[in-house]
């Protein structure tokens, strides 16, 4: 008998009317199985956190209060971490030595927004009129539907809940249907923290019986979303009839810039951990490697030695380093266009195929393919698996110019001792991150997010909560004479 997991709405763990089988990404082999919510759950979730935000049990808390209701979250968050690391890393495959550091550190952005929950506040105006007072307030802008992709489940519904929930906005958060364990694991702490029924809701589901009705459902009032470009463009489809508010936080095709000044050693162990760690499964993935020519050959032979020691093993074993992908469908497609990259002119210098001794699971070896253009397959798309493109360059401009040719802009790398050329290349890129010297450093005080194909908004940081208030401004007049014309406007 396969455990079976259950939804969170209104408060409760309802029975699952219709269930389906979620597959161990290291064996292929069913683990668990999770309730298919269909429309009419959506619009039981939907419709609790609508009253949820009237309730004066949510409405009426002050913010403070809201804060030390995340605050216990995070607590519980930090304590249950390695339960809940243990979930994801059977539900996704992502090793476990990533899943315990990554969701002991959710718990900060919990803390994060609890802190900011009493810290927004409004303006006096000092308007144009002697009789009268203005000021601005701001308030929940309504029910969010937060949806949230397999990887980093917990970190990214964290950076949609936290600052939603801050600023007195009621969730239904929806989890991926490939990997939606840790979230329904998570109502439990959701559910333990002590919210009020209604104020989040958790559920999971394909795209008809459950993203597209809670993306084109009437009392939406803002849509949160991490994933593809494509699915983004059926989300704001949806939104179209109740016009919600939608953030898009979407892929990347994420440029590395070595420049021939660097400290190579230190570039080689960045570059690694931005495309083989979590087996490249990751939106900030630096997937095209700029080399600088000079240095070009001498840093892709560090890097080719680099990829052949990583170890690949099962996910749960802490010395493992790179585990399987997350689907078979993943690593079909990552196949496919590796293959036409190679036939397209590119050279596989390491990896290209799946590793022996693993018959089992949807295992991938990190791969380098060098002597790419733009345009090599492998260059052009976003692969989301360990498949790293090496590009030559010459010079800073030819750098910035290839970095800046791809539709996506989410986040970049510069690596260079030379620091005007590094301010130089911040103002030049065109991404929403850039890392000078590092790479995939987060904090929950830094906000994130894309240009391009790579996304709308920002997540993370005093921004976004904004995001999730509407203003309203207040007009007191001051003077006891009487309104003198009121056919004109004052």
């Amino acid at each position: 008998m396969l455990p079976t997991f259950r939804a969170y709405i209104d408060g409760a763990f309802p029975e699952p009317a219709a269930t389906f089988e979620s597959l161990d990404p290291a064996t292929g082999r069913p683990w668990a199985r999770m309730p298919a919510a269909s429309p009419a759950d959506v619009d039981a979730a939907v419709r609790a956190a609508d009253r949820a935000l009237r309730d004066p049990a949510w409405a009426d808390l002050v913010p403070t209060r809201r804060g030390a209701l995340l605050m216990r979250l995070a607590d519980l968050v930090a304590a249950r971490a390695s339960y809940l690391a243990g979930l994801e890393t059977r539900d996704t495959g992502k090793i476990i030595r990533e899943t315990r550091s990554q969701i002991g550190y959710v718990a900060e952005y919990y803390r994060y927004f609890g802190g900011l929950a009493d810290k927004l506040h409004g303006a006096h105006l000092p308007v144009d009129k002697p009789d009268m007072e203005v000021f601005t307030r701001r308030e929940p802008i309504g029910v969010v539907a937060a949806i949230v992709p397999w990887n980093s489940s917990l970190f990214l519904s964290a950076v949609k809940l936290g600052p939603a929930l801050a600023a007195g906005c009621t969730v239904v958060l929806k989890a991926s249907e490939e990997a939606p364990a840790p979230l329904l694991a998570f109502a439990e702490l959701v559910h333990e923290a002590g919210f009020p029924p209604g104020v989040v809701n958790i559920v999971t589901g394909d795209a008809a019986g459950c993203g597209a009705p809670l993306t084109r459902h009437p009392l939406v009032a803002r849509v949160a979303f991490t994933g593809g470009p494509g699915t983004a463009r059926h989300i704001v489809h949806n939104t179209a009839d109740n016009l919600a508010a939608t953030s898009l936080e979407l892929g990347g095709k994420s440029p590395v810039l070595v420049f021939a000044d660097a400290d190579l050693e230190s570039a080689a162990n960045a570059v690694v951990a931005g495309i083989f760690a979590a087996a490249g499964q990751s939106c900030v993935a630096g997937s095209r490697l700029l080399v600088e020519r000079r240095v070009h050959d001498r840093f892709v032979a560090i890097l080719a030695e680099k990829a052949r020691a990583i170890r690949l093993g099962v996910p749960e074993d802490p010395e493992t380093e790179v585990g399987p992908l997350a689907t078979a469908r993943q690593r079909a497609h990552i196949e496919t266009v590796v293959e036409a990259s190679l036939a397209a002119g590119g050279r596989l210098v390491v990896g290209g195929a799946r590793p022996e001794g693993f018959s089992e699971g949807f295992y991938y070896l990190p791969t380098i393919i060098a002597d790419a253009r733009p345009d090599t397959p492998c260059a052009a798309e976003e692969l989301f698996g360990p498949v790293l493109t090496v590009i030559p360059f010459e010079g800073e401009d030819e750098a910035v110019a290839l970095a800046n040719d791809s539709p996506f802009g989410l986040a970049s790398g510069v690596f260079t001792a030379n620091l005007t050329r590094a301010h130089r290349c911040i103002r030049r890129l065109r991404a929403g991150i850039v890392w000078v010297n590092t790479y995939r450093a987060i904090s929950p005080i830094v906000p994130f997010g894309g240009f391009g194909l790579s996304g709308l908004g920002r997540e993370g940081g005093l921004e976004s909560m904004l995001d999730y208030t509407r203003t309203k401004s207040v007009w007191i007049r001051t003077s006891d004479d009487p309104i003198p014309d009121p056919f004109v406007m004052r």
